[in-house]
């Protein structure tokens, strides 16, 4: 039988129950917060993680850990509490929640998969990989600044940039576009994939997953 072990709460009231015998694995979506970035290309880690919590029932509601800076659920998939997370920093800061989560709750850097958009990626396509650079990723970026650079990468195209001559800092805090978002059912289910399939144990490969035909 599974030892347990209650946590010391923060100040939010959360009942902090751990399976001490379990895997415990982390992912994090990237986006800004606020009602104003809502379906901005830079969000897209922050909706794909909705998605997949509001298709799994194992997930509860999202609860505001204001002392670990972000918005928090677990669920228990398989032999695995998975945790997801959306910092409440702006994108910059987001290695700040992700340190304050992976610190409290002792998780490795290669149990940690984040989940944003990549400009260098055209939309349509969906790339995984273990470790690597941050890519001129500003979230990715303060991430890495604050912990080992071996955490999964799901990175979500939203390339290519149009029109080209068009600033990248512009062009992610746009929406996408309403051809996009008439695509947003097949990114979720294919997103809502890879995340199942790592949840229960798969391993995180260097591999394009595609949802257009």
């Amino acid at each position: 039988m599974a030892l347990f072990q209650r946590k010391p709460q923060t100040s939010d009231p959360i009942n902090y129950v751990t399976l001490g015998l379990n895997k415990t694995l982390l992912f994090v979506g990237l986006g800004n917060p606020g009602k104003e970035y809502d379906l901005t290309r830079h969000n897209i880690g922050f909706m794909c993680l909705d998605e997949f919590a509001s298709k799994n029932s194992e997930f509860g509601g999202w609860v505001d850990k204001k002392d670990l800076k972000c918005h928090l659920t677990t669920g228990q998939m398989g032999d695995t509490r998975v945790m997801l997370i959306k910092p409440t920093t702006f994108m910059n800061l987001s290695g700040e929640a992700v340190q304050a989560v992976q610190s409290f709750y002792k998780i490795q850097p290669d149990k940690i998969i984040v989940i944003h958009d990549e400009l260098d990626v055209d939309f349509g396509q969906i790339r995984l990989r273990q470790g690597g650079s941050a890519a001129g990723h500003n979230g990715v970026k303060s991430i890495m600044q604050h912990q080992d650079a071996d955490f999964g990468r799901i990175r979500v195209g939203i390339g290519p940039k149009t029109p080209p001559q068009i600033d990248s800092a512009d062009f992610v805090l746009q929406k996408f576009s309403a051809e996009q978002q008439s695509h947003f059912k097949e990114l979720f289910i294919e997103s809502n994939a890879i995340l199942s399939e790592l949840s229960y144990g798969s391993p995180l490969g260097n591999e394009t997953r595609s949802f257009l035909v």
